[in-house]
């Protein structure tokens, strides 16, 4: 694991991310490696990457038991249990049980949103379940919601900062199929590539997510307006493979400079 005045974690080898990776099974070990010295916001995000990941794989597996899930839960074993057997997010185990039992999910989020609207029983136990899912809670939601305001204000700054020109996401709306985070106002030098976009990302920069966001968002931003960065500040591996055009950075990119193309060729 490499370091900067930025942040403890910006790169690292694909045995070392697969240690960690293999190794985040549940909530409770997200502070054993916060413990070990791990940056808290890496360990989180690695967590919902992987719980993420898993629940697009397995969703549609274990929503197919719900009706099991609703009588156990009718024969006294808890949310918490029944979702702790199935391995599944605490959250998405007591929404398939009360979607069985008969409420809309605008009531079960209501719920979620509220507890205290049900009886006590089944408020105390809800509120155990959104205590222990820190991926689909409220505070979870926002918690990622945050760390990617936090990454676009990174990215925003290092640009003010340098005095670089450029439009975001919101300035583009509706102007093309797909938007980067800052669109140049006019293309930049970065360690020698032309580039034209940046793109912010508060995730860990694995295979899995870097090939994920080639295929939907980065190889179309080269189409439509040329080569451009792209930032994983929670970090990333060091052997990724990039599709032409494409750059990627972590965190220490804030160490770095974008030089104007006209300065250079003089």
């Amino acid at each position: 694991m490499t370091s900067s005045k930025n942040s403890k974690v910006i790169r690292m080898d694909y045995q070392e991310y697969k240690s960690v990776y293999n190794r985040l099974r549940s909530f409770g070990d997200i502070n054993r490696l916060i413990e070990e010295g791990y940056e808290e916001r890496f360990v989180k995000t690695l967590f919902t990457q992987k719980t993420s990941r898993d629940v697009k794989k397995r969703f549609y597996v274990v929503k197919q038991n719900t009706g099991r899930m609703l009588k156990e839960w009718k024969k006294g074993k808890s949310m918490m249990d029944i979702a702790m057997k199935w391995n599944f997010p605490p959250i998405l185990t007591a929404m398939f049980i009360f979607l069985e039992d008969g409420a809309s999910k605008k009531e079960f989020w209501g719920y979620v949103a509220d507890p205290d609207l049900l009886r006590k029983e089944v408020a105390d136990e809800l509120k155990e379940v959104i205590a222990n899912d820190p991926v689909y809670s409220p505070e979870g939601n926002e918690e990622q919601r945050l760390r990617g305001i936090w990454g676009e204000t990174l990215l925003q700054n290092w640009l003010n900062d340098q005095g670089i020109g450029y439009r975001t996401e919101n300035d583009l709306r509706g102007e093309y199929e797909k938007t980067p985070d800052a669109l140049l106002d006019e293309p930049m030098l970065f360690e020698g590539k032309k580039i034209y976009w940046i793109e912010s990302k508060a995730s860990f920069g694995d295979n899995t997510e870097f090939k994920y966001n080639s295929r939907k968002q980065l190889i179309p931003y080269t189409n439509i307006f040329g080569p451009g960065v792209v930032v994983y500040w929670v970090g990333k591996l060091d052997d990724l493979e990039c599709p032409e055009g494409v750059t990627v950075q972590d965190i220490s990119i804030l160490e770095k400079k974008l030089d104007r193309i006209e300065t250079c060729e003089e």
